[in-house]
Parts: structure tokens; C-alpha cells; sequence
């Protein structure tokens, strides 16, 4: 499914300058169709499942225990 700079944007939750810097630097792949830039949705699916995992990791780690220490209970 093809989307315009708008979806993009909507899509990806970012302005709409930035779809357009990034088509520019060729990180976003586009088709221009003569009157406006036409960009693949799927391309950005394994992104979106990536950052998916990184939050899960992240809620993960701040959501673990801080173990004791050891030196606190050994007094000499």
C-alpha cells in the first residue's frame, strides 16, 4: 500500500519536513508520480517491529529488581 508524505507522517508520528529530509537523503525509498512522492508502507514494517522489541527490552530492564549488595550486610 502506497502512501502520500502526509500518511507518512501520520503513519510514522514524525512531521512531515522530516518524511521529506529523509526521502532526500534516500533513507525512506519513494516514487514520484509527477505530482507528489508515493512511499511503500511495508518498508517500514521490520523498523516498527525493531523498535516494538526495544521498548519490551527497555520496560523489562527498568521494571527488574535491584538486588541487594553484598557488601552492605559484611561488616567486619
Amino acid at each position: 500500500m502506497y502512501l502520500t508524505i502526509k500518511e507518512t507522517a501520520e503513519y510514522l508520528e514524525m512531521p512531515e519536513a522530516n518524511v521529506k529530509g529523509l526521502i532526500q537523503q534516500k533513507k525512506i525509498r519513494a516514487v514520484f508520480d509527477g505530482e507528489q512522492y508515493l512511499i511503500n508502507r511495508d518498508q517500514f514494517s521490520t523498523h516498527l517491529k525493531q523498535l516494538e522489541k526495544y521498548k519490551e527490552l527497555i520496560e523489562e530492564i527498568l521494571n527488574e529488581p535491584i538486588p541487594e549488595s553484598i557488601d552492605v550486610k559484611d561488616e567486619d
